[in-house]
């Protein structure tokens, strides 16, 4: 008998309207997983079981768009310090469970990377499954499935604030604050902070600056840079690395038109634009100084690991490490200094976080983050986190995730665990029903 997990989300959504239900929930609650319906008790458990993945999530909310029959997706892991908060990603998953993996590390990645950035929010992450048959790149179809999802988003209250990532856009964020008033990143002309991916990019190239002081090697001037992956951050990235006079960019990108925009755009930069294929990962081979993972996460992996030629990898992918404490002993061991991502690429949801106070000119709460004086810069928590390491014989992934769990279990100075109590008020209030 086919698992639940085990059906693909569309096939899944379709089981759950057979049902007569559009919602369903899974709460944590005393140490297990309460589904909001008997007939779901199997992906509860399936949840639980979920050592790698699952760290006592508080809510996983999944609905089904009314018209687009669209598998929606809302997880929130740990809400202590705030709202959970984290983008919404339109991807194709090709069953139930990659579908809730990538939410819940996600999720929980958000946890950690609000805390290590000093900021009054929990770990959330959307997900809207990308089906086959969707006509994706229509402003008709995007428009109703945005509005769907915004819809979805309002009901729950604001346990859950959602925001941009892969996939979505800020057309589609546009779409949504119609909807719900949860929402960041939305366009400047609607009073938000737009386009976080600069603001991302930078960051990144700050964590470079700080791992590289951390081993002595100088600054970023004439160092070789590898780049899997050239989106709007990656891309971005590219600027701040010419900027700062490396020497070479070697970058792979899966687009064609992509990589001719690139080469116009840095004509007479020292940068080289390689094709790639689906699940290419030869990039993450090439010697080089920093390897930057730009792309999907889990590309550090065992298959790929061994191979790695970088001194520091430091990247503005999510979840990198397919597992963080198998594969970053991996990385330690072969001498390979590695920034773990919710360190290094916080400046997104920093750019975004806090937009509902209003927007300053060269905001000094954003700025301060880019330098090497305030004490949760991303430079001086780089090199935080990995002398922690060092000191404590632990990978930089386990000093970082130390120092953000600490962080995590400080209450919200006006709010305290608001969000927690929202949950619990959906569930007596019959939200999945």
């Amino acid at each position: 008998m086919t698992r639940l997990v085990d059906l693909s989300p569309e096939a899944f959504a379709a089981h759950l309207t057979s049902l007569g239900r559009r919602r369903a929930y899974f709460v944590h609650d005393n140490g297990v997983v309460r589904s909001s319906h008997p007939e779901l008790a199997e992906i509860a458990a399936h949840l639980l079981g979920d050592t790698r993945d699952y760290h006592r999530h508080e809510g996983v909310f999944l609905e089904v768009g009314a018209t687009t029959g669209a598998l929606f997706g809302a997880f929130v892991h740990n809400t202590t310090r705030g709202q959970g908060q984290g983008g919404l990603r339109y991807w194709p998953y090709g069953d139930l469970a990659g579908f809730l993996s990538d939410g819940l590390r996600l999720s929980h990645g958000m946890t950690r990377k609000s805390a290590l950035a000093g900021l009054w929010w929990g770990g959330g992450k959307g997900l809207i499954a990308r089906h086959i048959d969707h006509p994706y790149h229509d402003v008709g179809f995007r428009e109703r499935l945005y509005t769907e999802y915004a819809g979805f988003v309002a009901s729950l209250r604001g346990c859950y604030i959602t925001a941009e990532d892969a996939g979505t856009g800020p057309a589609d964020m546009a779409v949504v604050h119609r909807g719900t008033r949860f929402v960041t990143c939305i366009p400047p002309a609607l009073g938000g902070a737009g386009n976080p991916s600069p603001a991302t990019a930078k960051g990144v190239v700050c964590a470079m600056e700080g791992a590289l002081a951390h081993l002595g090697l100088g600054d970023l001037a004439g160092k070789k840079i590898v780049m899997q992956g050239t989106g709007n951050v990656g891309a971005a990235m590219i600027g701040e690395l010419v900027q700062r006079g490396v020497g070479s960019i070697l970058a792979s990108e899966l687009s064609p038109a992509r990589r001719e925009q690139l080469e116009r755009e840095f004509a007479g930069a020292p940068l080289t634009v390689v094709p790639a294929e689906p699940g290419d990962n030869r990039i993450l081979a090439e010697p080089c100084d920093i390897l930057a993972p730009n792309a999907l996460g889990g590309v550090l992996n065992p298959d790929t690991i061994p191979g790695i030629q970088a001194r520091i990898v430091c990247g503005a992918a999510n979840n990198q490490l397919l597992d963080d404490v198998r594969d970053g002993e991996a990385l330690r061991a072969r001498g390979i200094v590695y920034v773990p991502d919710f360190l290094c690429n916080r400046m997104g949801i920093v750019y975004c976080a806090n937009e509902q106070y209003g927007k300053v000119p060269h905001d000094a709460a954003i700025e301060r983050h880019y330098g090497r004086d305030w004490d949760n810069a991303v430079y001086v928590v780089t090199r935080r986190a990995l002398e922690l390491a060092e000191r404590e014989n632990i990978t930089s992934a386990a000093a970082a995730n130390r120092l953000a769990d600490a962080l995590a279990t400080e209450p919200h100075p006006i709010w305290g665990h608001r969000s927690r109590a929202i949950i619990a008020g959906l569930v007596v209030d019959g939200w999945a029903d």
